[in-house]
């Protein structure tokens, strides 16, 4: 159901088709054949369509959808309406999400011109791969290296010595330098790869600049934010691991390493040379300071300060943060300082 100005849609599939892409089953495999046309949400499905049921919440609009299909848990099955096929996944939300994409493919990455081939500039000694499209505006520097597929999306800059994998895909006025980015990463418009981190000697008769010669260093499967900024290394450099996520807006400064599949959310900063490990969580506007170390799998409440290392596992929140629960019981206490005495 999005609007095709915008989006592609391929399609339809038979049920049986999308089962298997999914990694769902069928509660009815006479429903195999059944075609679907499009993805759409519990209150504008047809008949024609796939929607899904994750959260018990919304049990009561999808008692009343009038979508042909839905991917839900089989602990769910009692809530669907007559004669809707089921799709029974244990994770539907992600089986709903790999649904989308088989039938809008093109939609990971922000719109770009279309079919074109090089109509920005490109350095007589940049390699280019089979597809390449570098739209309008766009600059790819000396030495660049540009993977197959990959697209450079208009007034992009790609500078001197970088790499960019295959299937990849570079926003427009993003700006890539000192940077090797992998495969099928996602750089939205306005992003700021490799530029300076923020180091200096400081002292009188003025601030010494000490010359950052560090990369920045993106794994495969990175997707990053608009206008989010990513600094290059003092020495060592910055790394993002696989299959993170970072939200819009993000700060990240040098010298910081962020593990795999972590997810960091809008407005939050990584000061230099903090170490976030595998599938860490910073929620929204999160601060962490430098040289810290957040364990594998912590998780980080929205508007918390993170002066301390945060040990695997654990969710933090406040400001300066610490342990939830003692958080929370240091809520608890001040509220009831605030409340007004009774009186005799």
């Amino acid at each position: 159901m999005a609007d095709t100005r915008f989006f592609d849609r391929s399609g339809p599939f038979t049920l049986a088709e999308l089962a298997a892409r999914i990694k769902a089953d069928l509660a009815d495999p006479a429903h195999g054949d059944r075609p679907v046309y499009d993805v759409a949400p519990l209150d504008r499905a047809g008949p024609a369509d796939l929607t899904f049921l994750d959260n018990p919440k919304y049990a009561d609009a999808f008692r009343e959808t009038k979508a042909g299909a839905a991917v839900l848990s089989p602990k769910h099955q009692d809530k669907a309406p007559d004669g809707m096929a089921l799709l029974l996944s244990n994770d539907p939300y992600r089986a709903y999400a790999l649904a989308a994409q088989a039938f809008y493919p093109g939609s990971g990455g922000s719109a770009h011109f279309g079919e074109s081939d090089i109509k920005g500039t490109v350095h007589p000694t940049a390699k280019l791969g089979d597809g390449v499209i570098v739209e309008p505006g766009a600059v790819v520097g000396e030495h660049a290296e540009i993977g197959a597929g990959s697209i450079i999306g208009a007034n992009a800059v790609i500078s001197r010595g970088c790499t960019i994998g295959r299937s990849s895909y570079i926003g427009p006025n993003a700006t890539i330098s000192h940077a090797m980015i992998g495969d099928k990463v996602i750089i939205h418009p306005g992003v700021q790869i490799g530029q300076d981190g923020f180091g200096f000697a400081m002292g009188l008769p003025h601030h010494e600049k000490v010359p950052q010669l560090g990369r920045v260093i993106i794994q495969d499967n990175v997707e990053i934010g608009a206008n989010s900024t990513i600094d290059r290394g003092a020495g060592p450099d910055t790394v993002i691991g696989e299959g993170t996520k970072i939200d819009n807006l993000v700060q990240i400064g040098h010298n910081v390493s962020v593990g795999r599949g972590c997810i960091i959310v809008s407005q939050s900063g990584v000061a230099g040379s903090s170490v976030l490990e595998d599938f860490v969580v910073l929620a929204a506007r999160v601060g962490v300071t430098g040289h810290l170390t957040i364990g594998m799998g912590a998780q980080i409440a929205a508007r918390s300060s993170v002066i301390h290392n945060v040990p695997a596992g654990e969710q933090w929140g406040g400001t300066p943060a610490k342990p939830v629960s003692q958080w929370r019981r240091e809520i608890v206490a001040v509220q009831k300082l605030g409340r007004p005495k009774k009186k005799n």
